[in-house]
């Protein structure tokens, strides 16, 4: 006889509560720490829910293979909980287990370990680059204030950090400029290390090699999508994908009213600006892209066009990983070939 399991997750303790099938209930609440004497107490019919947060995998790695079904519910999806009036660990575990009995839960993708650390090193390198262009701004604005023109992209490299380092502005001055390109530094000797993390990781993710064979995606980028797309057969097609990126666009329809916006921007923002700039760049080799992209502009605009040929070669993307091929001559579309 099945059970449905909902757990309500935190970082030091979980609460679960137990359904049966005629709707009984037992609720409990765990230290992490126990989890795995939980996970003794499990059985293979029963059926599992647990939000996404941060220690989800670990908790995953311990009962998932104890369970006849395992779910990771997407909590930005599942507003039953979010939104409730009655925000409770107990009330939170009983709702998950009530609406996993009932097949109505949001279920999240979870990677394997692999592509999970991939997208954590991408995370990481993007959250760095950020901050080093909020120092380089203020770098720009230091200097403009005092009359100074200096185009931002002369602090990206050793030249212009050293003419920054080398101005007689003031003690003051001076020294908060010291401390920025000292950071600024930092980070350039940080984020070449996480580009080679992830480019010596990424080509031994499965599909590394189709992707690179693609005119206008690089190694890191490569790494990037395969990061995110995971295994491409979790998508039954090139739509499936590109929701998955949030690249298609909203629906609103009711009755015989339907209203198309913007795209939903669901996903990895992450992998959907590197999916644009491996676009641009592809474009301008690719004559099929380019034509498609001029046609959209025509009629839609720039942006838009931008997009929806974005969306295009996401499902070149799609095809490749799916079909396994790997390009002699991308732009022509010449598959090389390989040995069976």
């Amino acid at each position: 006889m099945a059970r449905y399991v909902g757990v309500d997750l935190h970082r030091d303790c979980f609460t679960v509560c137990i359904r049966s099938e005629a709707g009984r209930t037992q609720t409990r609440e765990w230290k992490l720490k126990d989890v795995r004497e939980f996970a003794r107490r499990l059985k293979p019919a029963d059926e599992l829910a647990v939000e996404a947060t941060g220690n989800t995998r670990y908790f995953a790695s311990v009962v998932k293979e104890k369970v006849g079904r395992f779910v990771v519910v997407n909590p930005s999806q599942f507003k039953v909980i979010s939104q409730s009036v009655k925000k409770t660990d107990r009330n939170d575990a009983e709702t998950l287990a009530l609406y996993l009995s009932k097949d109505l839960v949001p279920e999240v993708r979870m990677k394997d370990e692999a592509h999970a650390q991939m997208a954590s090193l991408a995370q990481t390198r993007d959250k760095l680059v950020k901050l080093r262009t909020t120092l380089k701004n203020k770098i720009h604005n230091i200097l403009s204030a005092r009359g100074i023109v200096m185009p931002k992209e002369a602090f990206s490299g050793e030249a212009g950090l050293n003419k920054v380092l080398a101005m007689r502005l003031g003690p003051m001055v001076e020294l908060e400029l010291q401390v920025i390109v000292e950071q600024i530094r930092s980070l350039n000797a940080g984020i070449a290390k996480l580009d080679g993390l992830i480019k010596s990781g990424g080509e031994k993710l499965p599909g590394h090699e189709n992707l690179t064979s693609i005119k206008g995606i690089g190694p890191t980028s490569a790494s990037i999508l395969l990061s995110t797309i995971g295994d491409v057969k979790d998508f039954a097609d090139e739509g499936k994908l590109a929701s998955y990126f949030g690249i298609v666009p909203k629906v609103d329809k009711s009755n015989k009213t339907e209203h198309i916006g913007r795209i939903t921007k669901r996903g990895s923002k992450i992998a959907r600006t590197t999916l644009v700039q491996c676009t641009l760049i592809a474009k301008r080799y690719s004559p099929y892209l380019k034509k498609y992209y001029e046609r959209i502009k025509k009629m839609r605009g720039t942006g838009k066009a931008i997009i929806a040929t974005a969306r295009k070669f996401l499902g070149i993307i799609y095809q490749t990983l799916k079909n396994n091929w790997v390009f002699e001559d991308f732009p022509n579309f010449v598959i090389a070939d390989r040995p069976a």
